[in-house]
């Protein structure tokens, strides 16, 4: 937008003026951006594990396995078959949510002092970070394992709050704030990262 009296010989002017500045603001702003875009399962594509990007390095074995070593997932497809690299790595997120999501239950469940801890079940939501049923069952997304630990966490409390209570009422954010002060800046965080 600009004002009406001004020509556009004086507009490209003053934004050839202000060109870099535009740039800075636009890369800046870049990282706002609600959605991710498709990844690849293919050598060189990035992938998060714990908040932390990692690269594929995808190779012909004798067996199929993942590690992360060295900044890199290295995916062994059995046979050469560079397809299975899908499924090994979502394979391998599956593994290594079972530890780290359990963990951070077990960490996360010392702010609630006299409530059983609830069974956790992993699986992929397609509209939901997790959920607490009223049976005491805890599911949280498997997707979950891609965000860095303070994100999952607060998914985690987020849904323990439900213990004590139900609803998103008033008294629930006041509990959830208690229990995490800055839940919201988390909150945000997953939204951008993993949205």
């Amino acid at each position: 937008m600009a004002p009406l009296d001004v020509s556009e010989e004086e507009l490209i002017k003053r934004l050839r003026k202000r060109a870099r500045w535009i740039k800075r603001q636009l890369v800046f702003f870049e990282q706002f951006q609600p959605r991710t875009p498709e990844r690849q399962y293919v050598g060189g594509e990035t992938h998060l594990y714990l908040g932390r990007q990692y690269r594929l390095k995808l190779e012909a074995a004798d067996r199929s396995s993942v590690k992360l070593k060295g900044g890199y997932f290295h995916i062994a497809c059995k046979g050469g078959d560079m397809g299975l690299a899908e499924r090994l790595l979502w394979g391998w997120y599956r593994g290594r949510a079972d530890v780290v999501f359990r963990e951070r239950l077990g960490d996360c469940m010392r702010g609630f002092k006299g409530h059983e801890v609830p069974r956790l079940v992993i699986k992929r939501l397609e509209k939901r970070w997790g959920s607490l049923a009223p049976s005491g069952v805890l599911t949280l997304n498997l997707d979950l394992i891609r965000a860095s630990v303070d994100c999952i966490d607060y998914v985690v409390v987020h849904e323990l709050c439900h213990l004590e209570r139900p609803y998103h009422d008033r008294a629930f954010i006041r509990l959830l704030s208690s229990k995490l002060g800055d839940w919201r800046v988390r909150k945000r965080k997953l939204e951008l990262r993993l949205s």
